[in-house]
């Protein structure tokens, strides 16, 4: 399989000190890390595409990395998600290749983390925006992780490029109070509660 190639990068941070409440003393953080690559699928129809997935791994390390490091180092970080936005001369599965690089590489990122990563993916043209899913690192239940952060580049996908992104956050929402598991309730068994 082909190298990777990168046409650019983009990292987005969100401070956030309120949402309509009281003001927090320092900002709850979320942030995601996009990066466009060249689809080598694009255009064409190709059975075996899984072998991309193995280059796809280091460049999901390096991506998680500068995201948890942008957050405060991996301690800090508590949510995360991941999402894909194929250019109109590819296909959802080129996004669907992903899944596993993206996923386990903010796991070793953040330290073995225990919940499964909630993703989301989409074909669409150049500026397209997507919602990135967040949740709880080892609690899918927690409800007060439960977010979404929007992005997207305004040159990007290209008919032949992907945009694979990762996304991270180091809290709960601002004004959370839906109830729902609490973060000392994690018993951190099965990814779940």
């Amino acid at each position: 399989m082909s190298e990777i190639s990168i046409r650019k990068s983009q990292l987005v941070i969100d401070k956030i000190w309120h949402d309509g409440g009281p003001a927090l003393k320092e900002p709850r953080l979320r942030g995601a890390i996009l990066t466009v690559i060249k689809n080598p699928f694009a255009g064409r129809y190709v059975e075996e595409i899984q072998p991309f997935m193995k280059p796809l791994e280091q460049l999901g390390v390096g991506m998680a990395r500068e995201l948890a490091e942008a957050l405060g180092g991996p301690k800090a970080v508590q949510s995360y998600g991941k999402a894909a936005l194929v250019g109109l001369a590819g296909e959802l599965e080129h996004g669907a290749l992903w899944h596993a690089p993206g996923g386990y590489s903010m796991r070793e990122v953040l330290g073995g983390t225990k919940a499964i990563v909630p993703s989301t993916k989409k074909v669409g043209p150049a500026g397209a925006r997507i919602d990135v899913p967040l949740h709880h690192i080892n609690a899918a239940y927690v409800r007060s992780h439960f977010d979404a952060i929007e992005v997207g580049i305004n040159d990007a996908p290209k008919p032949d490029e992907i945009i694979y992104i990762l996304a991270m956050g180091t809290g709960a929402r601002v004004h959370d109070r839906a109830g729902g598991l609490k973060t000392s309730e994690i018993k951190g068994e099965d990814g779940q509660r």
